[in-house]
């Protein structure tokens, strides 16, 4: 644990996890100074309860001369490593590090890390519902929810913390010491910000960088570049795969999700497949994912089973949200790249009218094609993307551009048939149009409520 009182520490960036870090350092009795490049009128709400507290704002830029003057610079996720101040203060000799790190050298008991590029926010939600179940002081945060900074005070010797963590919060981890850690898979994402795809790997890897032989990892058997990192591994590697049996982890075997602790182990039957209640191929991967991980932290398979078997879809993620005139609505505005989206699509079978854009992040909508010829019905476009989204999948399938979400959902609504499903899953970030993928997803809901309300006032 750090000694942070007296100490002059920065905080860059005042996103969620910048203003809890930011609280908690200095009623740790750290001297606390807060820089962001937006301006002090888009800060408004948060700079009252920092000056309150003591803390120094720093608003429309960032100041060389800010940066130099600290013990001790922490980055929020939203800021890349790479930001020029950062870069300098590095070259000074200047400890910089990420809120997750932050957090971690003060968090009490275990933690149980999950990161992927797809899958993080259920399978993090479910393995928090397993481990209360299973009577485990159990904290669940990090990108999900609550700043893993926010759970300091509530954990003990005795508690399980599942975290939530990107790569945007692993790429400035240092000592981060998950018991468990888990990545779901590695897709092409945040390519804008990491600049390649084997960048962007690397920091997903440092979930465990610092494991040991007493630590345990999860890895996807059926996703290249995941089941590649086992090799780098010091801890052992368990696995999962819904294509084959493994030698330890979890597989479907004969209709069942099964697990096996090691080779030479008897396996474990833990539920049918279809007691699972979540959509989606890319879900069963999630609950195989979950039932290891789980059975590592040790709770029983009757535990894993029943939570399982009660869980339901987490907001955003291929969330069922209305029937209209014959017609389903579901929304995965956490579908925010192109990988995600592929696992949406699939889900269906056929009779999609699936809106696409936002803020694009590098991303190749090419990878598309041959799934929305088989799926698709007509793709509508909205947001700062459309032109590119366009341009990649010109001739593939019927193209509308409707530039706001407002209009797709109208243009989509009015063109489906009874049996056909609207499907909001953007493969590109929000922040074009929306504050976050929840705004986006909460305004489609209202929209397709809106117009339920509308049509069934019509048939009245």
């Amino acid at each position: 644990m750090m000694e942070l009182k007296g100490k002059k520490v920065l905080v860059v960036g005042l996103g969620k996890s910048g203003l809890a870090a930011a609280l908690f350092l200095r009623h740790q009795g750290a001297q606390v100074t807060v820089s962001d490049v937006r301006s002090a009128q888009a800060l408004a709400k948060d700079i009252p309860a920092l000056l309150d507290e003591g803390i120094m704002v720093e608003a429309g830029g960032h100041g060389l001369l800010t940066f130099r003057r600290q013990d001790l610079i922490v980055v929020s996720p939203g800021v890349p490593m790479d930001t020029p101040e950062l870069v300098q203060a590095r070259g000074f000799g200047l400890p910089v590090i990420g809120e997750l790190e932050l957090a971690a050298r003060f968090l009490q008991g275990k933690m149980l890390a999950i990161t992927g590029s797809n899958g993080k926010t259920t399978t993090t939600a479910l393995l928090g519902e397993i481990l209360k179940d299973a009577g485990f002081p159990t904290l669940v945060g990090g990108n999900i929810g609550v700043p893993v900074v926010g759970l300091i005070g509530e954990s003990t010797p005795d508690t399980w913390s599942v975290l939530e963590v990107s790569s945007f919060q692993l790429e400035s981890t240092v000592e981060f010491h998950p018991a468990i850690a888990v990545i779901l898979n590695i897709t092409p994402d945040h390519l804008d910000r990491h600049g390649s795809f084997e960048n962007y790997a690397r920091a997903k890897e440092r979930i465990f960088a610092v494991q040991n032989q007493h630590d345990s990892l999860v890895l996807n058997a059926d996703n290249d570049r995941s089941a590649e990192a086992a090799s780098r591994s010091a801890a052992p590697v368990y696995l999962f795969s819904v294509e084959h049996s493994v030698e330890q982890g979890a597989w479907l075997e004969e209709g069942f999700v099964v697990y096996r602790p090691s080779k030479d182990a008897p396996i474990e039957q833990v539920m049918p497949l279809g007691g699972i209640p979540l959509k989606g191929t890319h879900n069963v991967e999630n609950v195989l994912a979950a039932v290891v991980a789980a059975r590592l932290a040790g709770a029983t398979v009757e535990t894993i089973r029943k939570a399982i078997e009660g869980f339901r879809a987490v907001e955003h993620r291929l969330e069922y949200v209305a029937t209209v005139n014959g017609v389903e609505f579901y929304n995965d505005s956490k579908a925010t790249n192109v990988d995600a989206t592929a696992k949406a699509v699939a889900s269906f079978s056929g009779g999609i009218h699936l809106i696409l854009g936002g803020k694009d992040k590098g991303s190749d909508y090419t990878l598309l094609s041959q799934l929305l010829r088989e799926r698709v019905s007509a793709i509508y476009t909205i947001g700062a993307a459309a032109a590119k989204i366009e341009s990649h999948l010109r001739g593939v399938v019927s193209i509308h551009s409707c530039e706001t979400l407002e209009k797709a959902v109208s243009a989509a609504a009015s063109a489906a048939r009874p049996g056909e499903v609207v499907l909001l899953a953007p493969a590109c970030s929000s922040f074009d149009q929306f504050e976050s993928y929840e705004h986006r997803g909460r305004v489609f809901k209202q929209l397709v409520s809106e117009r339920r309300g509308f049509k069934e006032w019509q048939h009245a």
